[in-house]
């Protein structure tokens, strides 16, 4: 048992060091230095695998990381949502529900698709745009668009309004 110990240490080691790392980037936001390290050290360890003990162990040593990978999602999902982890300051607890507003709570009626009216300053691709009176920030989908040109207001998202030049 010692010497197979020894044998597979390499092994064994990107094994328990990669899992670790990964299990870390599942609390830790972002795919960065953990997630990637992880990665990389758990393919070297079922290519050092492949390359001792054949096709059948690297198969069985992925499905070894895949089952413990699962259960450590399980059990990092489950703190996330009322074990430990979901009282620290890790997870956002506070969230907004309301709607934002373009410029400053406009009439909704002004504010939906389909409206016309013209641009007051050229729209490159963002700029301001007056909608039946009322002035606006809008974004164009990527083509410029003169100033005093007429524009349509295509779709809204969120408190992007976005347009486009009138045919």
């Amino acid at each position: 048992m010692l010497n197979w110990i020894t044998l597979n240490l390499p092994i064994l080691i990107c094994l328990l060091v990669g899992m670790g790392l990964l299990v870390v980037e599942l609390i830790i936001p972002g795919f960065g230095l953990p997630g990637g390290a992880g990665l990389a050290l758990v393919v070297a360890a079922l290519i050092m695998t492949w390359n001792a003990a054949g096709p059948l162990a690297a198969l069985g040593v992925f499905i070894m990381i895949a089952a413990l990978m699962g259960i450590a999602v399980a059990i990092v999902v489950r703190s996330t949502r009322g074990g430990r982890l979901s009282r620290s300051s890790l997870v956002l607890r506070d969230a907004s529900t309301s709607a934002v507003k373009p410029e400053g709570g406009s009439d909704p009626d002004v504010v939906s698709i389909g409206r016309e009216g013209r641009a007051l300053t050229p729209l490159r691709p963002a700029g301001m745009a007056d909608m039946e009176g009322e002035r606006l920030n809008v974004v164009s989908e990527g083509e410029f668009i003169p100033k005093g040109a007429r524009v349509v207001i295509e779709r809204i998202e969120g408190a992007r309004v976005v347009v486009k030049a009138a045919d």
